[in-house]
């Protein structure tokens, strides 16, 4: 019957099944829950839970989720229902749009990191980081992985994890060396502390056969630092929140994997392509499905099922409205606004190097500085440790904003 249980013993040829009755499996005391509440009951008290969440205040918090502004076109588009579905758009039969959405995702991702190859996303950056590792020990056949500490602290455990289930050896590092057993070393740039590398070490660690891996987790730094792909970056990671997608309390969000040409075999999830049909019409159809769904388990480069396929339109759609002129003009608007803040503060600046939207300052006592930020209204980044507090500034700061969280520091 589907109560028993059976119980099977692999080094011996037999099977024990223990019978059990049904009056076993059945709870005989009544559930701790309150009762039912009527609809206006239920909308009263989902508000008074909302109302505790800091949404109304003004923030210097990043980290990798960033306040910046989603136009209203993003909703509108993504909302409407040919896109808006709980189901993963993988199969091949799905419609000419969405495979088109994801197509144009990928080309945008491909020219912003001038990568050659981009594929329709993963579930977030530090599942891309994490799975370029993979990609990199399968194309180079080693399994050493070098990570710099200044990689975002929640991307370096997720790395962790991966490497520890997959049995390669990681190294953790100050500096991007590698040696005949690297397979590749990872970067962040612009890293945890929001300085910007110029990448100069690539042609070394190229020169030892090693990939270089760059992670960049504010994508709308690529807006106006140069690409990776054009620094000797091998496979460029990222997070896409930035484009289109809000915070969301932290997720869903949007992972970015890119390639040069030559490890697009390697790439994990799925990747869309043009082609024209038997009529000679454009068409869009899957032309890369390296998953364990589709191809033998064992040459599989990920058993990721999922692409962030509302998420990545999202970002298109974002993208598509600000073009090539508006990536640049919301880039500089980060920057010079970053700027002028770390200017007003540069007494307690910890770093003396080039940066985005991101800067560390230290205090005497950063708990008692961002309790009283607090108290008035303000997010005032994110404590690091050692009294010191990351400050990320985006274009949704005003200068009224930074003057105060300036006067009460």
């Amino acid at each position: 019957t589907p109560l028993d249980i059976i119980i099977t013993f692999k080094d011996e040829d037999k099977e024990l099944i223990v019978q059990k009755d049904e009056d076993s499996f059945l709870l005989d005391e009544d559930l701790k829950i309150d009762g039912g509440l009527s609809e206006v009951s239920v909308k009263q008290k989902l508000v008074g839970l909302s109302n505790k969440n800091k949404v109304d205040f003004v923030s210097f918090l990043g980290a990798g989720s960033y306040n910046h502004f989603v136009p209203t076109v993003v909703d509108h588009i993504i909302s409407r229902s040919e896109f808006y579905t709980a189901y993963t758009p993988y199969q091949p039969e799905i419609s000419q749009g969405v495979l088109q959405a994801i197509y144009e995702y990928q080309t945008m991702i491909s020219d912003l990191t001038g990568m050659d190859v981009s594929n329709a996303s993963v579930y977030d950056g530090a599942t891309a980081l994490a799975e370029a590792c993979i990609m990199a020990v399968n194309s180079t056949k080693r399994k050493k992985i070098v990570m710099l500490k200044s990689i975002h602290p929640e991307y370096k455990k997720v790395v962790k994890t991966y490497c520890k289930s997959h049995g390669f050896e990681l190294v953790e590092s100050d500096n991007p060396k590698a040696d005949s057993d690297t397979a590749a070393v990872l970067v962040q740039n612009p890293d945890f502390y929001g300085r910007i590398s110029d990448l100069k070490f690539a042609e070394e660690i190229h020169s030892v056969g090693a990939l270089v891996v760059v992670a960049v987790v504010e994508v709308t730094s690529l807006g106006l630092l140069k690409s990776p792909g054009s620094m000797g970056a091998d496979i460029v990671v990222g997070e896409g929140q930035s484009f289109g997608n809000g915070m969301n309390f932290g997720g869903p969000y949007l992972g970015i994997i890119a390639v040069k040409d030559k490890l697009k075999r390697t790439i994990p999830g799925r990747l869309v392509g043009k082609t024209v049909d038997i009529e000679g019409e454009k068409g869009f159809i899957l032309t890369l499905q390296a998953r364990e769904q589709h191809i033998r388990r064992e040459r599989a480069c990920s058993n990721i099922c999922s692409n962030e396929a509302l998420c990545a339109l999202a970002a298109t759609v974002h993208l598509s409205m600000l073009g090539k002129c508006g990536i640049k003009e919301l880039a500089e608007l980060n920057l010079q606004k970053a700027h002028y803040l770390a200017d007003k503060l540069k007494e307690k600046l910890v770093y003396d190097e080039p940066f985005y939207n991101e800067f560390v300052i230290k205090v005497d006592d950063s708990e008692s500085v961002l309790k009283k930020l607090e108290e008035k209204g303000i997010i005032g980044g994110l404590d690091i440790g050692d009294n010191q507090i990351l400050i990320c500034v985006t274009e949704m700061n005003t200068k009224e904003d930074m003057d105060k969280l300036v006067e009460l520091i």
